[in-house]
């Protein structure tokens, strides 16, 4: 006889990009894979009555609420998912745990390292599951790089490099969103983009010790407007508001194992739409991968034979690479989506089992020491250990 599955009530906030990318992670999670933990999309919360309405019957909703406060409050939730902007994330996060309530939380974790060790005092204090929405490790091409690297294919590590490029706000009039006004998101590209890559370096090669970065705004002022969906928006009316964060940021790494790293993080890229890259490199060999070609892990071995070695493009749409084998037959590729579903995957289980997924807490605390470490490296103008930080 087969185990009863357990219904986990999910409770979201915010409906419109990550709103729609975790919508369809929780509808699609039991087509893909037979997870412990079954998800009901109980309700969804958004300020705006009339588009949170609309988004619950479109994204599959129960039910809405207009008030985060009233969501958390509910005896039919369980699970409590974070997508409000970054100054909006400590606040929710340790009500919810407070209440008993298991915790999904978009990246990056926290405004700072104060909100982020807060949050995870909560969750730890509260017994409750949580875990912070990184859903790039959940390539499967990233996560056969692990499996790559644990093996000991790479040797020991010498070096990651790794950038993620985006354009979406070169255009001067694009408007100031909530995305670039440090009092919602704390940073700029840094938060955004660099906090990405710093997690597959430390998911990938280890924890940094210490960094130097710089960090940079070309376009100091922009007319108001607001996010429309996706990495649109539109302008208010025709006042001119002062950038305060970062559109690019760049930095060197040294790890605590010995690993050296170069990161960059740019809007200002042009023909970029979502260059998300790294290339690690081993005594044994080399892997790159780039999300713009997501199923696709390039590995090199330096024990291959002469006139053999170079590096060998893998499509990692194999059974045996990990995710893969939930969806289509060999190279029937899955996309940017299927991240998330497969994050849900694990999440489910943990919830299920009592059992904490990884991305958790813990690693967002650690990115954030890595985040801000950079911030006061550009301020200062000196090497930052992360040690100095927490």
């Amino acid at each position: 006889m087969s185990k009863a599955k357990k219904q986990i009530r999910v409770g979201m906030i915010g409906y419109k990009f990550m709103g729609k990318a975790h919508s369809h992670a929780y509808r699609d999670v039991p087509f893909f894979f037979d997870p412990d933990g079954v998800p009901v999309m109980q309700a969804i919360c958004g300020r705006d009555e009339a588009g949170v309405k609309a988004a619950a019957d479109k994204l599959g909703w129960a039910s809405y609420e207009t008030d985060w406060r009233k969501l958390i409050e509910r005896d039919d939730i369980d699970l409590i998912d974070i997508g409000a902007p970054n100054n909006a994330h400590a606040e929710i996060a340790i009500a919810a745990a407070k209440a008993g309530k298991h915790v999904l939380c978009e990246k990056p974790l926290a405004m700072n390292m104060e909100e982020a060790r807060s949050m995870l005092e909560a969750v730890q204090e509260a017994g409750v599951v949580h875990m912070i929405c990184h859903n790039y490790r959940f390539v499967p091409a990233v996560q056969y790089a692990k499996k790559l690297i644990d093996e000991g294919r790479l040797g020991k590590i010498y070096h990651i490099r790794a950038n993620y490029l985006q354009d979406w706000i070169m255009d001067p009039n694009f408007p100031l969103v909530w995305r670039l006004k440090k009092e919602v998101c704390g940073s700029g590209s840094h938060g955004d983009l660099a906090a990405h890559s710093l997690d597959l370096a430390r998911y990938l090669v280890g924890e940094f010790k210490e960094v130097s970065g710089m960090m940079e705004t070309f376009v100091k002022a922009r007319p108001v407007g607001e996010m429309s969906g996706g990495l649109s928006a539109s302008v208010k009316g025709g006042d001119l508001g002062e950038v305060d964060v970062d559109d690019a940021s760049i930095f060197m790494a040294r790890f605590e194992n010995g690993a050296v790293g170069v990161f960059e993080a740019t809007r200002f890229a042009g023909g970029h739409r979502n260059g998300n890259r790294f290339e690690i490199n081993g005594e044994k060999g080399s892997i790159r991968w780039d999300m713009e070609q997501m199923n696709t892990l390039e590995y090199y071995s330096a024990e291959d034979e002469p006139g053999l070695q170079g590096f060998r493009s893998i499509n990692c749409q194999e059974a045996v690479h990990p995710f893969a084998g939930a969806y289509w037959p060999p190279a029937h590729l899955i996309g940017y989506e299927h991240t998330f579903i497969n994050l849900i995957s694990e999440l489910m289980n943990g919830i299920a089992n009592g059992v904490k997924p990884a991305p958790s807490f813990e690693d967002g605390l650690n990115n954030q020491a890595v985040l801000e470490a950079v911030q006061r490296s550009a301020e200062s103008g000196r090497w930052v250990s992360i040690a100095e930080v927490k």
